[in-house]
C-alpha cells in the first residue's frame, strides 16, 4: 500500500510540475507536442487539441512535457514556434515555471492542510480549543534527571504526581510551575504517550538545571503545546503561505549542506532518503490521516522544487544555467560540449540516487 501511494504522490508532483512548464511554454507561444503521463511507451492518446497530443504511458512514475525545439536538435527546431527560437528570458521562465508550480501546489496542500486541522504547536489561547491538546517535550538537556529517567524528544506528557498531587493540564507554564514545587527530593511520576503506548518514569527534578534561574528545580526539559485545531478558512492561506517559506528556506539550506558536504566527503546519507525511504514516510503520513499525507506530500513538493532548481545538467536548474551562459556569450552552446555535461550530470545523480537508495535499504534492514 506504502509503494502504491507513493507512486500515486510521485504522479501527482511531477505532473504539476510539468504543467508548469507546459502553461509557460503555450502562453510563450511554443509549440507543445505531447504532453503525457507516465513515461513511454505508449499506451493511449486520450485527446488531441491543436498540435498538443494529450497521452497516457505504460511506465507510470511521472509525466513529461515535449516543446517543440526544446533541445535544437529537431529538423526545423529554429521555427518561430520551437523553444530555442524564444528570447532567452522566456526560455528562462518556462524552465522556472515547473519549479515555481511545485512551490504553489505546495503552499496550497498546506493551506487546506491547516483549514482541515493537523497536529501542531499550539498558543495557549489555542490550546483551551483543541479537544486532544497535550504538553510534548521539544528538547531534553544532555546530564538531567529527564535524560537519566529515558524521557524523549516527542513524548506527549499525560500526567506528572508527586506526593498525592496530579497535574494534567495541556499548559506547559503550570507544569513548570509544578515540577518548581518539588523542593524535598521526591520522585515526580510521569505518564507520557510515545508512539500510541503509555509509559511511566520517574524523575527527581535538582537546582543548577535551568540557565536562567539555577535555584529553580527543573527536569531539564523543553515543553510546548501539540494539538490538533483548524485554521480558519481566511487565515488558512496566510498561515500557508509562512510555512511553506519557512519549509523553502530550511529545506534549501538543508540541501546546500548536504551537496558542499559531497565535494568534502563528509555526506552523510543517513540523513537523507530515496525512494525507499519516501515510500515508508508516505505509508507512516497516511496512517496518520489524509491531513497528514497533505502535509507531507506538500514538503516533497518543495523538496522536489529545490532539488530541480540545482545547477545540475539533466535538472531544471542544469538546463536554466545554460540558458544564462549562452545570453551572456551570445551563442549557443556547442551541442557536444552541451551533450558531454549532461551525460556527466545524469550519471551523477544516477549515482548519488544509488547511493541514497542503498542507505534507506540498510536502514530498513537494520531498524
Amino acid at each position: 500500500m506504502s509503494i502504491l501511494l507513493f507512486i500515486i504522490v510521485l504522479v501527482v508532483l511531477i505532473v504539476v510540475h510539468e504543467l508548469g512548464h507546459f502553461f509557460a511554454a503555450k502562453w510563450a507561444g511554443m509549440r507543445v507536442d505531447e504532453f503525457g503521463i507516465g513515461y513511454p511507451p505508449r499506451a493511449l492518446t486520450v485527446a488531441k487539441k491543436g498540435d498538443t497530443e494529450y497521452t497516457l504511458n505504460w511506465l507510470p512514475f511521472g509525466g513529461f512535457v515535449k516543446i517543440y525545439g526544446e533541445d535544437e536538435s529537431e529538423e526545423g527546431g529554429a521555427a518561430a514556434r520551437s523553444f530555442v527560437s524564444k528570447p532567452r528570458i522566456v526560455q528562462a521562465l518556462v524552465l522556472i515555471a515547473g519549479i515555481a508550480m511545485n512551490l504553489v501546489f505546495a503552499w496550497v496542500l498546506l493551506s487546506i492542510t491547516l483549514g482541515l486541522g493537523v497536529p501542531r504547536a499550539l498558543t495557549a489561547q489555542e490550546a483551551m480549543n483543541a479537544p486532544d491538546a497535550a504538553i510534548m517535550i521539544a528538547s531534553v538537556l544532555p546530564g538531567s534527571p529527564a535524560e537519566g529517567a529515558g524521557i524523549q524528544v516527542g513524548d506527549s506528557i499525560v500526567s506528572a504526581t508527586v506526593d498525592e498531587q496530579v497535574f494534567s493540564a495541556p499548559d506547559p507554564e503550570a507544569f513548570t510551575a509544578f515540577i518548581a514545587k518539588d523542593t524535598t527530593g521526591e520522585e515526580i511520576t510521569l505518564t507520557i504517550e510515545r508512539n500510541g503506548e503509555e509509559i511511566t518514569v520517574n524523575a527527581i527534578p535538582r537546582q543548577g538545571i535551568a540557565a536562567s534561574d539555577p535555584s529553580r528545580y527543573a527536569l531539564g526539559v523543553g515543553v510546548g503545546v501539540v494539538g490538533t485545531l483548524a485554521v480558519s478558512p481566511l487565515e488558512a492561506p496566510i498561515e500557508g503561505a509562512r510555512i511553506t517559506w519557512e519549509v523553502t528556506k530550511q529545506t534549501a539550506v538543508g540541501l546546500w549542506n548536504f551537496f558542499g558536504s559531497i565535494f568534502t566527503l563528509s555526506a552523510d546519507l543517513s540523513q537523507v532518503s530515496g525512494p525507499v525511504g519516501i515510500a515508508g514516510a508516505v505509508g507512516t503520513a497516511a496512517g496518520n490521516g489524509f491531513a497528514s499525507l497533505l502535509s507531507l506530500t506538500a514538503i516533497i513538493s518543495v523538496n522536489l522544487a529545490l532539488i530541480n532548481l540545482l545547477p545540475v545538467p539533466a535538472l531544471d536548474g542544469g538546463r536554466l544555467l545554460f540558458v544564462i551562459i549562452e545570453s551572456i556569450i551570445r551563442r549557443p552552446i556547442p551541442k557536444g560540449v552541451a551533450a558531454a555535461v549532461n551525460t556527466a550530470g545524469f550519471a551523477f545523480l544516477l549515482l548519488l540516487m544509488f547511493a541514497i537508495t542503498a542507505s534507506d535499504l540498510f536502514k530498513l534492514f537494520t531498524t
